[in-house]
C-alpha cells in the first residue's frame, strides 16, 4: 500500500513521540543523593529507618544510631550503614558520667559510586564515634559533638557530615545521568531532616505520578497523535477507494 504525504507525516510524528516516550521513561529520576538516618534495633541488631529527624529524636544512653550517604530511591530501598559495631565497642573508651548520656554513632560516607561528581568519600569504611551529651540532647546535638562541620539547608535537611559532601543537598539523580551527575536539587524523601507527613516512604521523584513513568500529559498527547494518524490513514484509504 502506498501512503500519501499527510499519512506519512502523521506516522512520522507518531514515531517520534513514541521515541520520546521511551526516552522519558528511561530519564526518570531513580533516586536522591542524601544522608539517611537510622536506629540500631537493640534486640535484633539490625538497622531500622528512623521515624524522626535527628533534630527531634532524643536517644537514650546506650543507643546506636547511624547515618549513610548514598543514592537511594526511598526509605524502603535506602542503603543502610555498614559495619557491625555495637554500643559496647564504640563507647568502650567513653565512661559514663552522671547527668550525661552516651550515644554511639556510625557514620557511613558511602561508596565512590554514590559520591557527587568530582568528590570522593573521605573514608572507605564507616567511622564510629561515641558522643557524650546532656541527658535531653537530640541526635543532632550528638552529631554536632563528634562530626563537625555539619551543613544544613533552609529546610533543615542535613546536607553534610564532617564537611562531606562540600556542595549539594538531596539532588535527584537520573538513570541515564549516572551516579556522578544530577538534576536540579530537590528534597529527597525522608532524608536526615524533620520527618515528613504520613508513613515516610514517599514518592521518589516527588511528582506524585506514583510509578516513575511518563506523565499523564505526555501519554495523552501521544494518544491524540495516534488517533490523528489513524484518522489520516482512514481518510487516505477513503479517497483512494
Amino acid at each position: 500500500m502506498t501512503l500519501d504525504r499527510p499519512a506519512l507525516r502523521a506516522l512520522l510524528v507518531l514515531g517520534l513521540l513514541l521515541a520520546v516516550l521511551g526516552t522519558a521513561g528511561r530519564a526518570q529520576a531513580v533516586g536522591y543523593r542524601y544522608w539517611s538516618f537510622w536506629d540500631r534495633d537493640s534486640a535484633g541488631g539490625t538497622w531500622v529507618y528512623a521515624t524522626q529527624g535527628p533534630s527531634t529524636a532524643r536517644p537514650s544512653d546506650g543507643d546506636v544510631q547511624g547515618f549513610r550517604f548514598s543514592v537511594s530511591e526511598d526509605s524502603k530501598h535506602s542503603a543502610k550503614p555498614r559495619g557491625e559495631s555495637g554500643f559496647a565497642a564504640i563507647c568502650a573508651k567513653t565512661p559514663a558520667r552522671e547527668g550525661a548520656k552516651r550515644v554511639a554513632l556510625v557514620l557511613d560516607f558511602g561508596t565512590a559510586g554514590d559520591a557527587p561528581a568530582g568528590s570522593t568519600p573521605p573514608d572507605p569504611s564507616p567511622r564510629t564515634a561515641c558522643a557524650r551529651v546532656d541527658e535531653d540532647a537530640t541526635t543532632a546535638d550528638a552529631l554536632a559533638a563528634v562530626a563537625r562541620p555539619l551543613r544544613y539547608d533552609t529546610n533543615a535537611l542535613l546536607c553534610a557530615i564532617a564537611g562531606y559532601p562540600r556542595t549539594g543537598c538531596g539532588e535527584a539523580v537520573s538513570d541515564d545521568a549516572g551516579s556522578g551527575d544530577s538534576s536540579e536539587a530537590s528534597p529527597p524523601p525522608r532524608a536526615a531532616s524533620e520527618p515528613a507527613d504520613g508513613d515516610g516512604d514517599g514518592n521518589a521523584n516527588g511528582e506524585g505520578n506514583g510509578g516513575g513513568g511518563p506523565s499523564v500529559g505526555l501519554v495523552t498527547g501521544i494518544a491524540a497523535v495516534a488517533a490523528l494518524a489513524a484518522a489520516t490513514l482512514w481518510q487516505s484509504r477513503r479517497r483512494r477507494g
